[in-house]
């Protein structure tokens, strides 16, 4: 059996503080959730594309900083659950980048859209992959890039949230006046048909108060 990979011990603290980070920001998203509800902006196809993969990138640094704080970790083992890891996170990236393209008939995506939501994650599960590649090799490097892998996550996690929160919030006002102009205009168009109905006599009122022939 291989010997546990020494260097590892020193990066538990850095995941023990990133790990604890991913989970409690993880409430971000529940928040996001929210304020989309209440602005009535909640869609199955944005809920896919934009904020279900808020949880994937925070989840995915709290399964990272799991794997690291496993004991007896050895340069096989650590490579074989980071590529793992890249090779699943890379799919799901990839999976994302198709959802937003689906939205377009709703939400056309703007370049920071394309960079934090497809670009990075995809980008950081290609570095991962990488990393688990060179564990054998060069396992002090490999560690450094599982590092920076897990911070971008955990930024990208936190910016996409916060984009999502501050764009519904700027979008609420004008989405409610377009629901209240849409009510309005269905209403406007309702009330000649029924006049119309009830000068011809088909309304139930019109029904009760004229007699019925014999």
């Amino acid at each position: 059996m291989a010997p546990p990979l020494a260097a590892l011990s020193d990066w538990q603290n850095f995941y023990v503080v990133v790990g604890s980070a991913a989970a409690g920001l993880t409430g971000l998203t529940f928040v996001v959730i929210a304020l989309a509800a209440d602005a009535q902006m909640v869609r199955l196809s944005g809920l896919r594309a934009f904020i279900t993969p808020i949880v994937v990138h925070f989840g995915t640094v709290l399964w990272l900083a799991a794997l690291l704080c496993i004991p007896g970790h050895n340069r096989t083992s650590l490579a074989l659950c980071m590529i793992g890891t890249a090779l699943i996170g890379a799919v799901y990236a990839l999976t994302t980048t198709y959802r937003m393209v689906r939205t377009l008939p709703d939400y056309r995506p703007v370049a920071a859209d394309w960079i934090w939501n497809a670009v990075l994650p995809l980008l950081s599960h290609g570095v991962l992959l990488a990393a688990g590649l060179m564990t054998a090799a060069h396992a002090p490097l490999a560690l450094y890039l599982i590092g920076a892998v897990a911070l971008t996550l955990l930024y990208v996690g936190i910016h996409n949230a916060w984009d999502l929160a501050v764009w519904i919030t700027a979008e609420r006002p004008s989405a409610r006046a377009k629901h209240e102009a849409q009510d309005q205009s269905d209403t406007a168009a309702a009330t000649p048909a029924a006049t119309e109905a009830a000068s011809a006599g088909d309304s139930p009122e019109a029904d009760v108060r004229l007699p019925r022939p014999p």
